[in-house]
């Protein structure tokens, strides 16, 4: 079955930068798109960033999209979140999941609901 781990979270000051990893196993890159998603203390569960499996197109939401970056290591099998300029409003839990609807990257609005498979996340805390 289809497994994500999270890695790469810990806690920083603002203005400091983290890169997430999330390593996937029992599936290809190629065929899942891969989403991530952060969850703030009473707040629902947002999409951040999607790449697409079969062209790698990338995608960030407007509200981090001057900060964050998505990318993969076909080789790893691995997709990363580059956050920058971090600020102590992205402190969340920050999840990846994944989806085989490769097309689940091009809607407006990333849903928990279109991704089927899910990590455990990984905490990230900006706070000075």
């Amino acid at each position: 079955q289809v497994q994500l781990v999270e890695s790469g979270g810990g806690s920083v000051q603002p203005g400091e930068s983290l890169t997430l990893s999330c390593a996937a196993s029992h599936l290809s890159l190629d065929y899942y798109a891969i989403g991530w998603f952060r969850q703030a203390p009473g707040k629902a569960r947002e999409g951040v960033a999607c790449i697409s499996g079969a062209e790698s197109r990338t995608f960030v939401a407007d509200s981090v999209k001057d900060r964050f970056a998505i990318s993969r290591d076909n080789a790893k099998n691995t997709v990363y979140l580059q956050m920058n300029s971090l600020k102590p409003e992205d402190t969340a839990v920050y999840y990846c999941a994944a989806t085989q609807i490769d097309h689940t990257c091009d809607y407006i609005t990333w849903w928990p609901s279109d991704f089927d498979s899910w990590g455990q996340g990984t905490q990230v805390t900006v706070s000075s």
